[in-house]
């Protein structure tokens, strides 16, 4: 039930805005993809708008955009920037950005303020910004600014902005309320039922038994052309760099061989381990009173299981390995004991140690001669890994410096394939079946977020010690198939669309005589075509708001219908008409005490927080005043839509 409470306060507008107050830098560095940020300056450029003594520019708002929209298509891959823009993201993140900058500037006004130590704090949980340890390293956050053409000033301004945001509207949603009264309003809402009945009028029923023309073909794909688009495509080319990419590689030395074998003499030492169960005791006078137990015929388990103990399992320890683990005194007992036996209690680093010898394994070593074999097979493998490593950072290099992947593979004699053209989800329009091999799969996001064809790049194929090198060979834009690749799906098409005019003409027809008083079924039948049985339908609303993903459309209608009426419903992809009939209302009732009454209203209560932080933000804004420049935010759209 309280599902539908928390849906209706999601939005993917408030998604977009809550990205543009994290901040831009943050933004752009939080993932740790920063080699594909696209780059340019954050500064600079026309006005898009002037919020207060502030200014938008055109640059910021194209790079807002442009990052969100990256975040979006990891979700989506097809998603083009023309479809994004068309969800009304390019206004949303304009608002958001203005708010943004409002809200600092009402900050000032009011003496809020961001210590640099929070920023501080800030900028060191970036991915982007840590070392190999995963702390903060300087070298690194000065190396990635200086890439990006950004300054230590800019950084910090931006991530102070996004914290006073967060810090100025946190405020607004915090005890915010719900009367009891309402949620029970809500919740009776919830368990009212309907109940009527849905008559299917299927297009196949209406739809013309004789195929179309090829003018009617033509003129209805010419009247829907935008139906039969297809999404961006592009050809990837690649060559796999793997073994058949190395010369040969010449065996491990004997020197090498010996070498390895003094430089790991620990491993091939004669030694011994042993597996034992211990149990720490706080003090020795527990722990001879435990080891008396074991003594008098107890396991070490069942005794520990008596007073609750939880024994623990050390298996093949070392000498040295389990001094480490417990103690000198303990080891040293252990290994003096034979296989089967319970040494005297011992101080260990926690507590007295009563342990128990479960095994005794002696490992004779091995002499040079009796390793060297294993010792070659790894040496062997170590060096094909660093030659095929050291082979990948070369033609990276190469690739850096501008060399085309023709030119690579002809330097080092690899096999360049060139794939179908292939949408960014790796599908072939027209061709269901067809697969890219499991190599490219790795490679679409990158190769659907290049500018241009002939821009070669290196990459690790995950699970395998292999790479390839790739770029883009063709890029079709997103247009419609021809007519002459797609006639037979655009006449079936007409034809469905024929039969659902003429199901939705009948479902008027239906509708009329229902005006009339005459009974649905007397409606139907007057209709003199054989169509499905009328089938009952009731439901609460309660039940609808569960139904995953989305409730079906004549369900929908239904509750927003008055009892006693009639209305039509399209069916989906233009399957038919339904029409609904409404026969009952019965109202839902919630007792007083109904333990769900105060989740409702605390749901609600954050529904009616987030509300109160939406004004909050409109009126910082109304109070510093902002103007939009509607000729630079059509540029700006121009150069997104351009862009792709």
């Amino acid at each position: 039930m309280l599902d539908f409470f928390r849906a209706i306060t999601k939005s993917r507008i408030g998604a977009v805005i809550g990205l543009v107050f994290l901040g831009l830098i943050v933004l752009a560095f939080a993932g740790a993809d920063v080699g594909g940020m696209r780059t340019g300056s954050l500064i600079g450029g026309e006005n898009a708008a002037s919020v207060g003594a502030s200014r938008i520019t055109t640059g910021e708002l194209d790079k807002t955009v442009r990052s969100a929209f990256d975040n979006e298509r990891q979700r989506t891959p097809t998603l083009t920037m023309k479809d994004f823009l068309a969800q009304g993201v390019l206004d949303e993140v304009l608002t958001g950005l203005i708010d943004r900058a409002a809200t600092w500037e009402w900050g000032a006004k009011n003496g809020f303020g961001i210590s640099d130590r929070l920023i501080d704090s800030e900028i060191a949980k970036l991915p982007a910004f840590q070392g190999p340890d995963g702390k903060f390293s300087q070298s690194a956050y000065n190396q990635l600014l200086a890439q990006r053409g950004l300054t230590d000033k800019l950084v910090r301004d931006d991530i102070a902005k996004g914290l006073l945001s967060h810090q100025a509207f946190a405020g607004a949603t915090e005890g915010a309320l719900m009367p009891i009264g309402v949620g029970q309003t809500y919740i009776a809402l919830l368990k009212e039922k309907r109940t009527g009945a849905m008559a299917i009028l299927p297009s196949e029923a209406f739809a013309p038994k004789t195929p179309p023309t090829d003018a009617q073909v033509a003129d209805f794909y010419k009247a829907n052309v935008a139906r039969y688009n297809r999404p961006e495509r592009r050809t990837i080319r690649y060559a796999v760099i793997d073994d058949s990419a190395l010369k040969t590689l010449p065996d491990p030395t004997p020197a090498d061989i010996a070498k390895n074998y003094q430089a790991n003499a620990a491993t091939y030492a004669p030694g011994e381990t042993r597996s034992v169960t211990q149990v720490i005791l706080p003090t020795q006078d527990a722990a001879r009173a435990f080891a008396a137990e074991i003594a008098s015929g107890k396991t070490i388990d069942a005794a520990a299981g008596a007073k609750g103990l939880v024994p623990a399992k050390l298996a093949d320890k070392s000498r040295d390995q389990l001094a480490t683990e417990t103690s000198k005194a303990v080891a040293d007992a252990v290994f003096a004991a034979a296989q089967g036996a319970t040494i005297a209690p011992a101080k260990g680093a926690l507590g007295w140690v009563v342990a128990h010898v479960d095994a005794v394994r002696k490992n004779p070593g091995k002499t040079l001669d009796q390793a060297r074999a294993e010792i070659a097979v790894a040496l062997k493998a170590e060096k094909h890994k660093a030659a095929l490593t050291d082979l990948a950072t070369h033609i990276g290099e190469l690739v850096e410096a501008g060399t085309s992947l023709a030119d690579v593979a002809k330097t080092y004699g690899l096999t360049v394939t060139t794939t179908d053209a292939l949408q960014a989800d790796g599908t072939v329009p027209g061709k269901p079946d067809a697969k890219p091999s499991p190599d490219v799969q790795p490679l679409l996001q990158t190769a659907f977020s290049m500018d241009h064809e002939g821009q070669p790049q290196i990459a690790a194929l995950p699970g395998t010690l292999r790479a390839a090198v790739y770029d883009v060979g063709t890029i079709t834009p997103a247009a419609p198939a021809a007519l002459a690749e797609i006639k037979a799906v655009v006449a079936a098409d007409w034809t469905r669309q024929q039969g659902s005019d003429a199901a939705a003409a009948a479902a008027d027809k239906v509708l009329a005589a229902l005006g009339k008083k005459m009974s649905l079924d007397a409606a139907i039948k007057s209709l003199g075509l054989a169509l499905p049985p009328i089938k009952p339908i009731e439901a609460t609303r309660e039940q609808l708001s569960a139904m995953k993903p989305r409730p079906p459309a004549p369900l929908v209608m239904m509750f927003s219908m008055s009892a006693g009426t009639a209305k039509k419903v399209a069916g989906p992809n233009q399957a038919g008409w339904l029409v609904v009939s409404l026969a009952t209302i019965t109202a839902g009732t919630v007792p007083a005490d109904d333990p769900s009454l105060a989740l409702a209203a605390g749901d609600l209560g954050k529904a009616t927080g987030r509300e109160y932080e939406a004004q909050l933000r409109t009126a910082i804004t109304r109070e510093i005043g902002s103007k939009r420049n509607e000729a630079a935010i059509r540029t700006v759209r121009g150069n997104l839509t351009g862009a792709q």
